[in-house]
């Protein structure tokens, strides 16, 4: 018997992933510097680490409630209060979830019917247009290379208008990943004043929030709170990825839909690790000011380093990213280029078309030691001339 013609029609749309197909050839190749993770270089803080180990001698081990510890929960709301001005009710506002990555995917089956439309400017994380397609969505990119990777309001609401409608959501991710740009209170003003104008959700994505460089991040919790859907969690500002601490924090009616699809499908983040999350937020609320200046050293030197080589970089002002545009000399696609760069040089980029649509773009980690960056740079630079 073959049941795979009854199975999900939906995920027929989703397409396979670049990044990974990217990643899984790469990983096979000897001594490769891979500048393709999205993750802290730096571990886990000590301090939390410990909290951690006496919660499992503690057996802490069994369940708590779905919404999350009620402490975190409190600890989360007073985070995003002190930190972005942004006030939510930590009783029925906030959910704590599995890493930023089921917090998505929760909004997004939250809010979805088929057929709606969701705006996605790019180039953008990779995760959203899949999830949005899974749950019967259309998406709808939004290109914002000719703006220096800035949506602008006056784009986003000729779009909105030409749906007759059918927009439910736009997706926001700043700081960006794969850019590093992101946005100013100023910006961000003009937006809410086209997002006034529909009735539409914000899915604000701001997991490198803690990460800027040279300008404050404003949230759109405090801009926008009633249609805003708000996610972050430790993962870049705590060196804590593989921890999984998420949360979403949204208005109540709003959070009844998202706190139900957590419950259906994972009913609640790990006990332990929730009480070293509130470790984390209170004991710890600036780890991630050590990071931030090791962060802008490493930026600064490969910004200058790759635009002597001839790369074309937009200053990014948060994450730890920068999204280049290949040098004149190179008349392959960023796939192609990032391939031959991997197997020739020894040195991994992202190609920039697993971001939608930019193949003549990369990018390149800086969650990685200075000695590695400059070994990278000293490869890719012998690689471009042998091309030259």
């Amino acid at each position: 018997m073959n049941l795979e013609h009854n199975m999900s029609r939906q995920l027929d749309h989703v397409k396979p992933s670049v990044m990974m197909n990217y990643n899984a050839e790469v990983a096979q190749i000897e001594d490769v510097i891979r500048l393709t993770v999205g993750e802290p270089d730096f571990n886990t803080p000590k301090h939390i680490k410990e909290v951690a180990m006496q919660a499992i001698k503690a057996n802490e081990s069994h369940y708590t409630t779905p919404q999350g510890n009620p402490k975190l929960r409190q600890a989360m709301a007073n985070f995003l209060a002190k930190h972005y001005d942004a006030h939510y009710n930590a009783e029925d506002e906030i959910l704590v979830t599995v890493g930023a990555s089921e917090a998505i995917y929760d909004s997004l089956t939250a809010i979805l019917n088929e057929g709606d439309e969701v705006i996605v400017p790019t180039p953008i994380f990779p995760q959203y247009a899949p999830i949005i397609e899974a749950n019967g969505g259309i998406v709808k990119f939004l290109d914002t290379t000719e703006d220096d990777f800035i949506l602008k309001p006056e784009k986003l609401d000729q779009m909105i208008e030409a749906s007759n409608g059918k927009v439910k959501a736009i997706i926001l991710n700043y700081p960006s990943n794969p850019t590093g740009v992101t946005y100013s209170r100023e910006e961000l003003n003009a937006l809410v004043q086209v997002f006034k104008k529909h009735e539409l959700f914000v899915i604000s994505d701001e997991i490198y929030s803690e990460l800027t460089y040279g300008i404050d991040h404003v949230s759109m919790g405090e801009l926008l709170k009633e249609q805003t859907i708000l996610i972050n969690g430790l993962s870049k500002s705590h060196a804590m990825t593989g921890w999984r601490v998420g949360m979403v924090a949204a208005p109540k009616e709003i959070m009844k839909k998202i706190s139900l699809v957590h419950k259906l499908s994972v009913v609640t983040a790990p006990t332990f690790i929730q009480i070293t999350a509130i470790e984390a937020l209170e004991a710890g609320e600036f780890d991630a000011q050590d990071m931030k200046k090791a962060y802008v050293k490493r930026r600064d030197y490969l910004i200058q380093a790759l635009t002597d080589l001839g790369f074309e970089i937009k200053l990014p002002t948060g994450a730890f990213y920068l999204f280049a545009k290949l040098p004149k000399q190179v008349n392959q696609n960023g796939y192609a280029f990032a391939l031959d760069l991997a197997y020739q040089a020894k040195v991994a980029f992202s190609p920039g078309e697993a971001f939608f649509g930019h193949d003549n773009y990369v990018r390149i980690s800086y969650a990685a030691s200075l000695s590695q960056l400059e070994e990278a740079v000293s490869r890719v630079s012998k690689y471009l001339a042998k091309l030259s």
